[in-house]
C-alpha cells in the first residue's frame, strides 16, 4: 500500500469520525418542533462583535465581563466581582470559574485580556476610553489601568461590543473567524443578512436552556412580522406596527407585551443648515408637532409623547417638570418665524427673499412607525409654512447624510440606553467634536462639552446628576435635537411557549429561561 493511500485513507477515517461525533455530541435538526422562532427587523452582516454583537447577545451567544439588571444596574457575569482603586484608575476583576467557551477551551485571564485588547482596536465605545493598559493579574484575575478616572468603564465593558471570545476565535488582524463564545447557546447556522439559527450548549457554566434551537429571522416589512406572528411561523416577534395590535389581541394563540425601553423617536437636524442654524427655528418646528395626537392616534400609546430625548427612567439627565412648562413659553412657531423674516406666500408656503422654506425629511422603513411619524410631522409642518419632502430609505442614508453634510432632517429611533450609562451615547452624539452620525450635527456647546468630559471623570453620584441636569438643559433649549416620543416595545408571543421575559435594554431574549409548553 503507498503511503498516498494509506494518507487518505487515514483523513478519511478521521472525517467519519468527525461526523460520528458531531451527531452524537448534537440534538436532531432544528424542526418546527424544536425550535423557538425569533422575528424581528435588523439584519445582520458580520460575525465581529463590534459590528453585529447585538444580536449574539441577545441570542446569548456571546458574553461581556458584566451584564446589566432590569433597572440599569451593573451585575456580575463573566466577572464575578470588580474593585476600583482609590485613584479610581486601576479596575480589578476576578473572573468566574469553570466557564468553558463554545469550543472547548476554558475561560482564564490571558483569553479576557486577548479579547479585549482586540476590541479596543475596532470601533465602540472601548476605544474612546482612556486606558493605559489591560493585564493579566492573575490565572482568574485581570487589572485594566486608567490615564485617568472614567466612570463609564464599567458600563463600555458591559456592552456587546466587547464580548469575550476565545483566542482561537481570531485570526492574526483580530478579525473574526469563528463565533464561539460562553453563553448558553452556540452558533449553529449562519446566515447572514437574515437567518441565524443557535444551538443549546450543555457545558454553560449557569441557568441550561431547555429549548433545543433557536433561530432568528430578520423581517423588514412590519406587515410581514403581522402575518408571521398570526400564522404561528414565528413565536416572538418584535417591533410590531402598533395599528396592528387590535387584530392581534383577537387571537387566543397570542399574548402581546407593550414594555418601555430606553429609545426615543427623535429628528436629528442639520443645524448648520441655513434655515435652521438659528434656535428660534429649531423651536418652532418642535412647536408645530402635535405629540400627543402622534402619541394616541399614530402610535396608539397615550403619553408617550416627550420633549427630552432622554425618558425620566434616566433620572439624572431627564428634567422634571418640563413637560408642564412645555415650549410654548418660548411663543408660537408663527412668531418665531416671523421674527426671522419669514412670511406665507399666496399658496400657504414660508418665504424669505424669495427663498421657499424647503425641507426634506429622511427615515428608514425598519421601524415601520417611524414612517407613518414622519407623514404626521411632514402635515403639521405643512400647517405652519414649512414645505417638507418625506423619503424613505435604508438606516444607513443617515449617517451618510452626517458625513456628506448633505442631511436636512432625519427621523430616528435612538436608542439611549445602548451603553447602560446614557453618558457614553452623549459623548458620542453631542461630544466636542460636533456630534456623532446619529446626534447633533453642526452644532457644538462649549459649555456642554466641558460638562461631559467632567461627567467621565465623576464618581460622586450628587455631583454627577447635577452636572448631567445641566447638561440636558443645554440641550433642551438649544434644540439640536427634536424628541417626538418615548419608545415602547410591541411584542407578541405564542402560547406554545412561556417563561418569556423583556429586557428593557434589549441586551438578551432570556432564551434559556424559556420553555415549551408541553401539549
Amino acid at each position: 500500500m503507498s503511503v498516498i493511500t494509506s494518507f487518505r485513507r487515514m483523513v478519511t477515517c478521521v472525517f467519519v469520525l468527525g461526523i460520528v461525533l458531531a451527531t452524537s455530541n448534537t440534538f436532531a435538526k432544528p424542526t418546527l418542533s424544536n425550535t423557538l422562532s425569533i422575528s424581528a427587523a435588523f439584519e445582520f452582516t458580520s460575525l465581529d462583535p463590534s459590528k453585529n454583537g447585538y444580536i449574539y447577545s441577545r441570542m446569548q451567544v456571546l458574553e461581556t465581563l458584566l451584564d446589566v439588571d432590569e433597572n440599569g444596574l451593573l451585575i456580575p457575569a463573566l466577572a464575578t466581582q470588580w474593585q476600583v482603586s482609590k485613584d479610581a484608575k486601576k479596575w480589578t476583576f476576578t473572573l468566574r470559574e469553570g466557564v468553558h467557551f463554545h469550543d472547548g477551551s476554558g475561560l482564564d485571564a490571558e483569553a479576557v485580556v486577548n479579547s479585549l485588547a482586540i476590541a479596543k482596536l475596532k470601533h465602540g465605545a472601548l476605544k474612546k476610553a482612556p486606558i493605559e493598559s489591560i493585564e493579566v493579574a492573575g490565572p482568574n484575575s485581570i487589572v485594566i489601568t486608567l490615564s485617568h478616572p472614567y466612570t463609564l468603564l464599567g458600563a463600555v465593558l458591559a456592552n456587546y461590543a466587547n464580548s469575550i471570545l476565545p483566542p482561537l476565535a481570531y485570526g492574526k488582524d483580530g478579525k473574526v473567524l469563528a463565533l464561539s463564545g460562553t453563553g448558553p447557546y452556540k452558533l449553529y447556522q449562519f446566515s447572514p443578512p437574515h437567518k441565524l439559527v443557535v444551538e443549546k450548549f450543555d457545558g454553560y457554566w449557569g441557568k441550561l436552556a431547555s429549548i433545543p434551537y433557536a433561530s432568528y429571522l430578520t423581517g423588514h416589512r412590519a406587515e410581514s412580522r403581522v402575518l408571521q406572528a398570526r400564522s404561528g411561523q414565528a413565536d416572538i416577534v418584535f417591533g410590531l406596527d402598533p395599528a396592528s395590535l387590535m387584530s392581534l389581541k383577537r387571537l387566543s394563540s397570542l399574548t402581546l407585551y407593550s414594555n418601555a425601553i430606553p429609545r426615543t423617536i427623535v429628528l436629528k437636524l442639520n443645524s448648520g443648515h441655513r434655515f435652521l442654524n438659528d434656535v428660534r427655528a429649531r423651536k418652532a418646528l418642535s412647536l408645530a408637532i402635535n405629540r400627543e395626537g402622534i402619541a394616541k392616534g399614530i402610535l396608539r400609546i397615550p403619553g408617550s409623547e416627550a420633549v427630552q430625548i432622554l425618558p425620566n427612567s434616566m433620572a439624572n439627565w431627564h428634567l422634571v417638570g418640563v413637560a408642564k412648562q412645555t415650549e410654548a413659553a418660548a411663543g408660537t412657531p408663527e412668531s418665531l418665524l416671523a421674527e426671522l423674516g419669514w412670511s406665507k406666500n399666496a399658496e400657504g408656503i414660508l418665504e424669505r427673499n424669495g427663498e421657499r422654506f424647503e425641507l426634506t425629511l429622511i427615515t428608514y422603513a425598519d421601524r415601520p412607525e417611524l414612517t407613518t411619524v414622519a407623514t404626521a410631522i411632514q402635515a403639521q409642518w405643512q400647517a405652519v409654512g414649512v414645505k417638507t419632502k418625506v423619503e424613505v430609505t435604508n438606516s444607513s442614508a443617515i449617517p451618510m447624510g452626517h458625513q456628506d453634510g448633505s442631511l436636512e432632517v432625519a427621523l430616528i429611533a435612538r436608542n439611549y440606553g445602548f451603553i447602560v450609562d446614557p453618558l457614553g451615547v452623549m459623548l458620542s452624539d453631542f461630544g466636542s467634536n460636533g456630534g456623532g452620525d446619529w446626534g447633533a450635527m453642526n452644532w457644538n456647546n462649549n459649555s456642554l462639552s466641558a460638562n461631559l468630559q467632567a461627567l467621565e471623570r465623576t464618581s460622586d453620584p450628587i455631583k454627577y446628576k447635577d452636572i448631567a441636569q445641566r447638561s440636558a438643559k443645554i440641550i433642551f433649549d438649544e434644540r439640536p435635537m427634536i424628541p417626538v416620543s418615548s419608545y415602547v416595545q410591541q411584542t407578541s408571543v405564542n402560547k406554545r411557549i412561556k417563561g418569556f421575559r423583556f429586557d428593557p435594554f434589549e441586551r438578551s431574549f432570556y432564551l434559556n429561561e424559556m420553555e415549551f409548553v408541553k401539549p
